[in-house]
């Protein structure tokens, strides 16, 4: 969210791809993509325009080649207030419900 990207229901099967100073092109604002895609990037000229990639706060820098792909073994347990649904959350959030 920090870096304008979207906010995706957990149970969407999506994967949010959002540039963070994206150099070409300037205007794309990234892209949602089915959580089956495999994505690889290549760069082409590494030491004139360092890249740097991150998912999930764990950032790889000078980057030459990256590929992405959801991991669909790993789980995880998600703690919110019992009195309100995360899908609520989610629409006030994208909203200001």
């Amino acid at each position: 969210m920090s870096a304008n990207g979207p906010i995706v229901p957990l149970n969407a099967p999506l994967v949010a791809l959002t540039p963070i100073s994206a150099f070409r092109p300037r205007r794309w604002h990234g892209a949602l993509l089915p959580n089956t895609a495999s994505i690889t990037f290549e760069v082409l000229d590494a030491e004139k325009r360092p890249v740097a990639a991150t998912a999930d706060h764990f950032e790889l820098k000078n980057v030459a080649r990256i590929e992405i792909a959801m991991d669909h073994a790993t789980g995880m347990t998600l703690m919110h207030d019992p009195g309100h649904s995360l899908d609520e959350r989610i629409l006030s959030e994208q909203f200001g419900f």
